[in-house]
């Protein structure tokens, strides 16, 4: 079978305050079948399916009941996890991918090097303090998760945006159409990791 066919991953993690399961397939299509229990999250993470071509089967079973930090954080460290399973040894990747992406009014720039070494830059101003039933602050605790268990470095920073749900949503649309652009491979380095360390 091609080798790019072949990556795929499956991470899990349960504790006391999260159970969750995710498969991952970066050459697929965009189907996903997200069920975080916290609808806008399932919104968003759909987006990084659909616009990245990453096939994403998720689900997460949280303490809901106490608030939505710990499946928010949970939910990007293994949605990050298996990301990074999936790219294995990273050979043939890109590597690096930036997009400055509009979303009516908003405008954010996104860029991101699949380094192994794990950075957020986070630049984003969110005024209103709820987006749909969450609180504006998990965002930036989600995308800290997912770089530093994906072990990205990812800049993020909004330009222009008045309106909260165009903004998050420009944040999540651009880490996407970032990863679609540096997980895929370039045919004249199919065998050859992109970096002279010999690793990644």
């Amino acid at each position: 079978m091609n080798k790019i066919l072949q990556r795929k991953a499956k991470v899990e993690r349960k504790t006391k305050e999260t159970n969750i399961s995710c498969e991952v397939l970066l050459d697929g299509t965009g189907k996903y079948d997200i069920q975080t229990g916290i609808g806008f999250l399932d919104h968003m993470i759909e987006q990084v399916a659909r616009h990245g071509l990453i096939d994403i089967n998720l689900k997460a079973d949280g303490d809901l009941h106490i608030d939505m930090h710990h499946t928010t954080e949970d939910v990007g460290i293994v949605l990050g996890a298996a990301i990074k399973k999936a790219l294995g040894d990273k050979a043939g990747i890109k590597r690096y991918a930036d997009i400055v992406l509009p979303m009516d009014e908003a405008l954010t720039q996104v860029a991101i090097d699949i380094s192994g070494r794990a950075y957020l830059r986070w630049a984003v101003n969110l005024t209103p303090p709820k987006i749909g039933e969450m609180d504006t602050e998990l965002f930036k605790e989600w995308f800290y998760a997912f770089a530093h268990n994906s072990d990205i470095t990812l800049h993020i920073e909004n330009l222009q945006g008045s309106n909260g749900h165009h903004v998050i949503e420009s944040c999540y649309k651009g880490l996407a159409r970032c990863l679609k652009e540096a997980i895929s491979i370039d045919p004249r380095m199919s065998e050859i990791i992109p970096t002279t360390k010999g690793i990644l």
